[in-house]
């Protein structure tokens, strides 16, 4: 019984979607409940093509480092909603198999 009160009731198919399609976005973080964490996701996204695409050395360099710190960031929440590691929004994990009887 005590088991099933950690465990989230967010669609574990969902998020691994939305993680694995709009990840560098912050969707999937919208959608467990990590709200700042998804936001915090947009601006780094937002700011990495604002600074990659501007025509000067240093500000191109500071987007593409942004740009990979948030694809790195994607693959470690993807790696962590795969092996059922993920927290939602109220610290409860994202697992594939609810039993809905415990």
């Amino acid at each position: 019984m005590g088991k099933s009160k950690n465990i989230s009731s967010k669609s574990y198919g969902v998020s691994v979607s939305l993680c694995g399609i709009f990840g560098m976005l912050g969707i999937h973080h919208f959608y467990i409940g990590n709200w700042l964490h998804g936001f915090f996701d947009l601006l780094l996204l937002i700011f990495g093509l604002v600074l990659f695409s501007s025509s000067e050395q240093p500000q191109e360099a500071i987007g593409a480092i942004l740009l990979m710190i948030d694809a790195v960031h994607t693959v470690l929440v993807f790696y962590k909603l795969i092996v059922e590691n993920q927290k939602d929004g109220d610290g409860k994990l994202i697992v594939y198999y609810r039993d809905e009887n415990s």
